[in-house]
């Protein structure tokens, strides 16, 4: 019987998943000593990640059918769930995205992610069709699903929950069976602002190079030359668009390539976060060892810069660890989604992927100074009781697929 438990359970990644909570609570624990009145924040993270625990093996054994037929209710819930924290919310930090309930915050936005990721798989879902022809129309009403709830947040003057929540329309599109083409036509853009904001001569460089790409897709030529166009004028505009953010969002790309062009302010936190990182040598300076993590140099550091605290403590090969246990995650839920023979949990596999990604590098970015500061967690590791439910709930549908990928829905 235990052997057939164990075959039926993805152990990897569930010992993945625990590992880093643990180390979470660890770096918690180190870098809220010096604030007494966070002291309590490890235990809370330890309860509630017991908790999440048990509801990640209870929901790995929900039939997957069960789980498909309540994904659009949950989906609305979210939706109703942002229309009311917008109205009745408590402002933390200029966001207006949190619900106080006896003593705890609980943040919508987190769980709307998991619910958008849900109704966006549970859209694509064709029946047992192993390729289903997705149409223009179809695209556009997955894209609807995404967008009403980055307004919604976007509402909340929350940008890094809306960048999270849009960073996997890409990837789920593709795994859904959407034209490469479409989807390329919808990313170079993107890279063309960017890289215009750099330097002028990287965008020039960039629009040969979509130039010659476009060339192999071997598509007519006048849809090769309107996403050509396209990448041009996005470039160009890049100057309209860059004015179009508030002041305290230019600051923090700005301190992205500059942080001593506002060390006091916006660069401050990245200017500590690498000095902290960069003092932990190979090994670390041990477990509440950290001068930068002790005296607290860094506002906050058990939240969004948790990274800097095990960084500064545990070293490079802690650094290292945490990448790795990341990637181990990572990797399982894209196996889950490949050997899935179930197409709503194998699409929902990539979106979830897509969300531990996006999180673990714009978060690790935010402390070494290669991304924007636009306070998003670390999975597991930060502090933050919604932050820790809404991800153990992805990992307990990735154990579903595991569980259940030999069975259609």
């Amino acid at each position: 019987m235990n052997k057939k438990f164990f075959e039926r359970f993805d152990i990897t990644l569930f010992l993945s998943v625990i590992a880093l909570i643990t180390i979470g609570i660890f770096a918690i624990f180190s870098a809220t000593q010096s604030s007494p009145a966070n002291m309590d924040y490890y235990l809370k993270q330890m309860s509630f990640a017991l908790i999440g625990l048990v509801m990640v093996v209870v929901v790995s054994y929900i039939p997957p059918r069960y789980i498909s037929s309540l994904t659009y209710y949950a989906y609305g819930l979210a939706l109703v769930m942002l229309v009311l924290v917008l109205l009745f919310g408590k402002t933390i930090n200029g966001n207006k995205s949190w619900f106080y309930v006896g003593g705890f915050g609980i943040q919508p936005s987190e769980f709307a992610k998991v619910a958008t990721v849900l109704a966006i798989a549970n859209f694509f879902y064709k029946g047992e069709e192993d390729n289903p022809k997705i149409k223009f129309l179809d695209i556009l009403k997955s894209l609807s699903f995404v967008l009403v709830p980055a307004v919604l947040i976007k509402l909340e003057n929350d940008t890094g929950t809306t960048l999270v929540i849009l960073s996997f329309i890409i990837p789920m599109f593709f795994w859904a069976g959407v034209s490469p083409f479409l989807l390329y036509a919808v990313v170079t853009p993107v890279f063309a602002v960017v890289l215009a904001f750099i330097d002028i001569n990287y965008f020039i460089v960039y629009v040969i190079v979509v130039a010659v790409s476009l060339f192999f897709f071997k598509r007519h030529w006048i849809p090769s030359v309107s996403i050509l166009l396209l990448n041009i004028v996005a470039g160009l505009s890049e100057k309209i668009l860059f004015s179009k953010l508030q002041g305290y969002q230019q600051n923090r790309i700005k301190a992205v390539f500059d942080p001593t062009s506002d060390p006091l302010g916006s660069g401050y936190n990245v200017i500590q976060s690498k000095v902290a990182i960069g003092s932990g040598g190979l090994w670390g300076k041990g477990f509440m060892q950290g001068s930068q993590t002790q005296l607290r140099f860094i506002p906050e550091q058990w939240t969004d810069f948790i990274f800097c605290v095990i960084g500064e403590e545990f070293g490079l090969f802690g650094a290292f660890v945490v990448i790795f246990l990341f990637l181990i995650i990572i990797y399982r839920l894209l196996n889950n989604a490949y050997y899935s023979r179930n197409r709503f949990l194998s699409i929902a596999c990539v979106g979830f992927a897509s969300l531990f990604f996006f999180h673990m590098f714009i978060n690790m970015g935010m402390t070494i100074g290669i991304a924007p500061v636009i306070g998003i967690p670390l999975p597991f590791v930060s502090h933050g009781v919604s932050s820790l439910l809404s991800f153990l709930l992805m990992i307990g549908i990735a154990m579903n697929t595991y569980r259940h990928k030999d069975i259609f829905l």
